[in-house]
């Protein structure tokens, strides 16, 4: 007889944290879409309350630790929007994770931005949390953000 399936919304809970609403497309497009049995997120903004943390580009005006916290709350809005479309007790693993950076000139630490996002993932899904990845350096990103983060994930 196998275990039962993990509760990610319990394991937010022992971790003190709450989903927020999905944040509100900023375009065309929709916060996920579901094909088979993966779920693909949009690009998430760090929106907290309706509002992005900061503006800015990292090297510049926005220092890695505050990029990284900002990574991290672009994951946990990807979350929500998994959560909306599908339940996020559905998802067994997450399988990709991309980052994109507003890099100042020279800025090369995207990777070390990214580990919020990371980082957090793990905390909450474990080992079903380990993922492909990749950060990109970017020019500009919407409404000036430093980070956006999307997420590919995987249903039971």
């Amino acid at each position: 007889m196998s275990s039962p399936a993990p509760s990610w919304h319990a394991r937010l809970a022992e971790l003190g944290i709450r989903l927020p609403a999905v944040a509100a497309p900023v375009a065309a497009y929709v916060p996920a879409v579901r094909t088979g049995q993966l779920v693909f997120t949009s690009g998430q903004l760090p929106f907290v309350d309706g509002g992005l943390r900061r503006t800015g580009k990292v090297g510049g005006s926005v220092e890695i630790e505050e990029a990284a916290a900002d990574a991290k709350v672009c994951a946990l809005n990807a979350l929500a929007a998994i959560d909306e479309l599908v339940g996020l007790d559905s998802v067994a693993r997450i399988v990709r994770v991309v980052g994109y950076v507003a890099s100042a000139e020279g800025f090369t630490g995207q990777p070390r931005v990214v580990n919020g996002a990371s980082e957090f993932l793990g905390r909450v899904f474990g080992e079903a949390g380990q993922h492909a990845r990749s950060a990109i350096g970017v020019a500009e990103l919407p409404l000036g953000s430093p980070v956006e983060v999307e997420l590919t994930v995987e249903l039971r």
